[in-house]
C-alpha cells in the first residue's frame, strides 16, 4: 500500500507550489503538466523499444554531427507535438534541431523550453538508462513568435528545470527554485508519485564519474585531479571509486542520490569540441540548477559558475564539473593550479 508522502502526485505537488504564489497565473504549472504527458509517452515507447521498431539508427545525422537513433527521433517529435499547441511556450530549442522551433501561430505563451529529448541515446540498444533533460525560462517578449534571443538566457534566470530518467523505473526530478523533488512513475495508473522529497546531495562523496578513455587528451590539471581522487588516504576518504555510465542524466542522477562528482573537461580529442562537449542550454544549465538547489555545485574547468554563463548560440558547448559541493571545490583547486 502506498503511504504518505508517497501518495502525493506530481500534479498535486505542482498545484500546491502554485498556491504558495498568489501572483501565479498557472501557466508554468500548465507547461510542466504538458511536458509530463510527453514524458509518459516517451517512457512507454522506451519500455517497449526492444519489442517494437525503435532500436537502431534513424538514418540521419543531427546538428551535433551525431547519428540519430530512432528513439531520439520519436522523443523529439513527441515533445514538439505536445508543446507546440499547449499555449504556454513561445519558442523551443532541441538538441536534434539546428534552429529555434516556433510554436503554432496563435498558441504563443510566456515561456521558452530547451530540451535534450533523449540524453545518452548511444546506450539505447544496450538497455542502459537514458533520459530527457529540460530547461524553462520566461520569454523576454511574451507572446512573440520564434525569438531565438529569448532562448539565449543564463541558467541563473531559469524558472524551472528537470529531467526524466528512463531506467529500472521512470523518474521525474525537477526544481522551480524551491528545492529538488523526485517522482516515480507508477505504470499501472500512469501517474508520478512523490518518492524522493527535498533531495540533497551529500557534501562529500566517494565516487567520481569521468571518461578515463579520454585521459590521453586531458590537460595536466585534470589528470592530477583524477590521480588525487584515486590515491589512498584514509583521512580524506580516498580512494574514490569510479562510476561512469556514459549517459549524462544517469551519471548525474546517481550522484544526486548518493553523492559524487562528474567531470567532462575540455580536452584535445576533437578540435570541433575544443570548448567542451556538453551543451550549455539544455544539458549543463538545467542540471546545474538542480545541483545548486540540492546543495551541490556546477562549474567549468576554468572556474566559471555554469549558471552564470549566458549562451551565445543554441548549441554552445561547455566543460562541465558538477556534483557534491566539497568534491567540486577540490576539483576547482586543481584546475586553478592551487594543488
Amino acid at each position: 500500500m502506498i503511504k504518505e508522502p508517497y501518495g502525493i502526485t506530481v500534479s498535486r505537488d505542482i498545484q500546491d507550489r502554485q498556491r504558495l504564489h498568489p501572483e501565479a497565473t498557472g501557466d508554468l504549472s500548465g507547461l510542466l503538466s504538458e511536458l509530463i504527458v510527453a514524458a509518459k509517452t516517451i517512457s512507454a515507447e522506451v519500455n517497449m523499444a526492444g519489442l517494437g521498431d525503435f532500436l537502431g539508427m534513424a538514418g540521419k545525422t543531427n546538428i551535433q554531427g551525431e547519428k540519430v537513433q530512432k528513439l531520439d527521433d520519436f522523443a523529439n517529435s513527441a515533445i514538439k507535438r505536445r508543446m507546440a499547441r499547449c499555449g504556454y511556450v513561445s519558442v523551443m530549442a532541441s538538441e536534434e534541431e539546428a534552429d529555434a522551433i516556433p510554436v503554432v501561430e496563435g498558441y504563443e505563451g510566456k515561456y521558452t523550453l530547451a530540451f535534450d529529448p533523449l540524453d545518452g541515446s548511444s546506450n539505447i540498444d544496450v538497455n542502459v538508462s537514458i533520459g530527457t533533460i529540460f530547461s524553462i525560462h520566461r520569454a523576454l517578449n511574451s507572446g512573440s513568435v520564434d525569438s531565438e534571443n529569448d532562448l539565449l538566457q543564463a541558467g541563473r534566470k531559469q524558472v524551472a528545470a528537470g529531467y526524466i530518467i528512463y531506467g529500472s523505473s521512470t523518474m521525474l526530478v525537477y526544481t522551480t527554485g524551491e528545492g529538488v523533488h523526485g517522482f516515480t512513475l507508477d505504470p499501472t495508473v500512469g501517474e508520478f508519485y512523490l518518492s524522493h522529497p527535498d533531495l540533497k546531495m551529500p557534501e562529500r562523496s566517494k565516487y567520481f564519474s569521468t571518461n578515463e578513455g579520454n585521459s590521453i587528451y586531458w590537460k595536466e590539471e585534470m589528470a592530477r585531479c583524477i590521480e588525487y581522487l584515486k590515491k589512498f588516504d584514509k583521512a580524506t576518504g580516498r580512494p574514490y571509486s569510479a562510476r561512469y555510465i556514459g549517459s549524462l542524466v544517469a551519471d548525474f542522477h546517481r550522484n544526486l542520490i548518493v553523492g559524487g562528482i562528474f567531470l567532462y573537461p575540455t580536452d584535445t580529442k576533437s578540435p570541433a569540441k575544443a570548448a567542451g562537449k556538453l551543451r550549455l542550454l539544455y544539458e549543463a544549465a538545467p542540471l546545474a540548477f538542480i545541483a545548486e538547489q540540492a546543495g551541490g555545485r556546477a562549474i567549468t574547468d576554468d572556474g566559471r559558475a555554469i549558471m552564470d554563463i549566458a549562451p551565445d548560440s543554441l548549441h554552445q558547448r561547455v566543460p562541465l564539473i558538477i556534483g557534491s559541493k566539497g568534491d567540486v571545490d577540490i576539483a576547482e583547486e586543481f584546475f586553478a593550479g592551487k594543488r
